[in-house]
């Protein structure tokens, strides 16, 4: 490494998050600028560790030391070149990955780690800014076609990893912008969806197409598919949500966090949303059911609609402030973690189960009937903590089961795992010979660097399918 002894003489540094009660009123990202020659110092912290477990915590794979270097040695362009080598797209990455790479940095094991997901974001915005950031189309067309079903980070890293294969590559998406959860889903505040528009021009550029509207399996039929391509790779998500049937259920006022999140996403893209089924928080008491990070994205949009109070319940035990002794370095901590929205307000609920959704006597939630339970795996009830806590809106954040069976799933015939995800072989192709699957659909739900990795990984798949032999990585 450039700077041996770099962390013995530098203290981890990452980018502040602007005031709370400045990011509340508006819908941009929180962090504030950080200087590039700050990220410079941070990457002179990493370590010449000799086995770098960053790059088995990366899903990715990503060569972190590398690019750590790199930026340390004031060598941005050569930076990015190492970082886009493993990823497509780390403006994503660096803004909405819970960065499991930190978590593996040999540095961790006794002192702060190194700032990876920083030093990753600057990268890749210090290269956007420099005009680094071409379309790079193929030199040659093997005159084979590629349908890709979904347009989120599975489907995008697929799409332009096979058009510079040289495949034609056309990208069905069911809704009316390119980017699936990416951008309906999560919060502006935590990604701008400029972002996304940016890399879709790219991939337009170098010849990749993007159909929106498209919603096979019910506008566009898998039939037509088939016979107009050559390979089909469904990458359409796990968006089955998570119910919650206790007596109540379907009351108004108690909606899916997918209800709730996607509205505000097109209201900050300057939609209007029909008042009929338009879902807020404003002047609410709000409960949200799930404290994992879709919980947490409800609660920062509650905020900013200005709920009367929020509660954000977690049917698990509250985790340990340290590193849990079962998830040891190098792997993923069980502990408790603080997001932004979290600093902006709210109570948090620990091991307490919802048992009654309580009528207000005209069909509307009024209020949730709740009881304390105790550890995995019983989770039983605790005598004599029974709760009335008032509501009236109720969202469900409990993660999601698999993908949506009817429709797209049913007509292909694909075969399913028994958590009821497509089932693939390792070069990701179902049991329908020339039907691939990538990412969440696949998988289960999972990290936006999850679904990159799986994208890249399908897409030798189709290539080595299509052509024979694949040079992809």
């Amino acid at each position: 490494m450039g700077k041996v002894t770099g962390f013995i003489e530098f203290e981890r540094e990452v980018a502040t998050r602007r005031p709370v009660e400045e990011r509340v009123k508006d819908w941009f990202e929180i962090y504030q600028p950080f200087s590039y020659e700050k990220v410079r110092t941070q990457g002179a912290r990493c370590m010449d560790c000799g086995v770098p477990f960053c790059h088995t915590g990366c899903p990715l794979n990503n060569i972190i030391p590398d690019w750590n270097d790199l930026a340390f040695k004031d060598r941005w362009k050569d930076a990015i070149r190492v970082l886009h080598s493993t990823n497509n797209f780390p403006e994503f990455t660096g803004r909405v990955c819970p960065a499991p790479c930190e978590s593996a940095c040999v540095l961790g094991i006794n002192e702060p780690p190194v700032a990876i997901k920083l030093i990753e974001r600057s990268v890749i915005d210090h290269a956007f800014e420099q005009g680094w950031i071409k379309p790079e189309p193929p030199d040659v067309r093997t005159g084979k076609r590629v349908a890709i079903v979904g347009s989120g980070p599975a489907g995008m890293a697929a799409a332009q990893q096979l058009n510079r294969a040289g495949h034609t590559v056309v990208v069905y998406e069911k809704a009316d912008r390119v980017g699936g959860l990416l951008r309906y889903g999560i919060p502006d505040f935590k990604m701008e969806k400029h972002h996304i528009d940016r890399r879709v021009e790219q991939m337009e550029a170098e010849g990749v197409e993007f159909v929106v509207n498209a919603h096979v399996g019910v506008t566009v039929s898998v039939e037509e598919l088939r016979a107009r391509f050559d390979a089909v790779l469904v990458a359409g998500g796990a968006e089955q949500s998570r119910d919650l049937p206790v007596p109540g259920r379907n009351l108004k006022g108690v909606h899916f966090a997918m209800d709730f999140l996607p509205q505000q996403n097109h209201r900050g893209a300057g939609d209007v949303v029909d008042p009929a089924i338009s879902v807020t928080a404003e002047a609410k008491d709000v409960i949200i059911i799930g404290g994992g990070d879709t919980g947490a994205d409800c609660l920062g949009t509650s905020h900013r609609h200005k709920a009367r109070s929020v509660h954000q319940f977690e049917l698990m035990q509250r985790p340990p402030d340290e590193r849990s002794a079962t998830t040891p370095w190098p792997m993923w901590p069980v502990m408790m973690r603080t997001e932004s929205s979290h600093e902006e307000g709210g109570v948090r609920e620990f091991a307490i189960s919802t048992k009654e959704f309580v009528d207000d006597g005209n069909g509307n939630v009024k209020a949730l009937r709740t009881v304390r339970v105790g550890p995995p795996p019983t989770f039983t009830e605790l005598p004599n903590s029974e709760q009335i806590f008032p509501a009236d809106l109720v969202l469900l954040a409990m993660g999601f089961t698999g993908p949506v069976k009817p429709g797209l799933i049913a007509d292909l015939g694909v075969e399913l795992d028994n958590r009821g995800n497509v089932k693939t072989d390792d070069a990701y192709m179902s049991s329908v010979p020339g039907v691939f699957a990538a990412g969440d659909m696949r998988r289960g739900q999972s990290l936006v660097v999850w679904a990159i990795a799986e994208g890249r990984k399908a897409a030798r798949g189709v290539d080595q399918w299509l052509m024979g032999d694949s040079k992809l990585p």
